[in-house]
């Protein structure tokens, strides 16, 4: 049996800047998504408030998949951070993804009927253009299995929530332009982008399963919706800006 226990301890350890595992320890390594996503829900219980949660999906047609975000590293706005003291040991690394992010305005708690596409819908308050800057507790990105990195909340590091419009509706997102640039030049721009395709079937799905573990999605949760420009990899001392056409700007200024 997988020693789950071992493995929230590893995940803790590290955030706390007690050294970095190169994996899990033996015995301890998640051997389903079950397993990797209780580890995951454990570390985010102890890390306070769950406030957002990141979801993604390989193809428009495959399963999504989640991370639990807690408050701690959501910011709303321009932000400033120092990468070396942020967060315990700090960044380990830092690839930022430019993502659409929507803010749920009313609760939609677990239950056994599936929320339709309309009710979900209807629970949205507003879109917004969001920096995630992804990171790994582990010694190397990509360093471990896939069920290693879900337990470690699939790689998340910060959440940058910037500008956004309360009629989401309106926009087209895999047909919005994208441009994410680092220090004002553009590193990636695209139309669209999102391998999962559009992100209301990965909201519907996190109202009826993803986010059943930890209670729901409540109002004023924020989900993000998954890279548009892939996986930049910058260093400190850089201005990050995520720009949406007629969504807006996120703005990340590491230091």
């Amino acid at each position: 049996m997988t020693d789950l226990n071992g493995a929230v301890a590893a995940l803790l350890s590290a955030r706390k800047g007690e050294g970095r595992p190169a994996a899990l320890p033996e015995g301890s390594v998640p051997q389903s998504w079950e397993e990797a996503y209780a580890i995951q829900d454990e570390v985010a219980r102890r890390l306070g408030p769950v406030k957002g949660w990141k979801v993604g999906a390989v193809t428009p047609e495959a399963e999504p998949f989640r991370g639990a975000i807690h408050a701690e590293t959501i910011f709303e706005g321009e932000t400033t951070l120092t990468a070396t003291t942020f967060i315990g040991p700090g960044f380990n690394v830092i690839g930022v993804e430019a993502e659409l992010c929507y803010r749920f305005a009313r609760d939609l708690p677990p239950r056994e009927t599936p929320y339709t596409e309309e009710e979900v819908a209807a629970a949205i308050g507003s879109v917004h253009a969001a920096i995630e800057a992804v990171d790994t507790r582990y010694r190397d990105w990509n360093g471990t299995d896939r069920l290693s990195q879900v337990a470690d909340q699939m790689n998340h590091g910060v959440l940058v929530v910037g500008e956004g419009r309360p009629d989401w509706a309106a926009i087209d997102p895999p047909n919005l332009p994208v441009t994410l640039r680092i220090d004002g030049e553009p590193a990636a721009e695209g139309i669209g982008g999102n391998s999962a395709g559009h992100p209301m079937r990965m909201l519907v799905w996190m109202a009826n399963v993803g986010a059943h573990s930890l209670g729901g999605l409540r109002a004023g949760t924020l989900v993000t919706t998954g890279s548009t420009t892939g996986t930049i990899f910058v260093e400190p001392g850089c201005r990050v800006e995520a720009h949406f056409p007629d969504v807006g700007t996120a703005v990340l200024q590491l230091v």
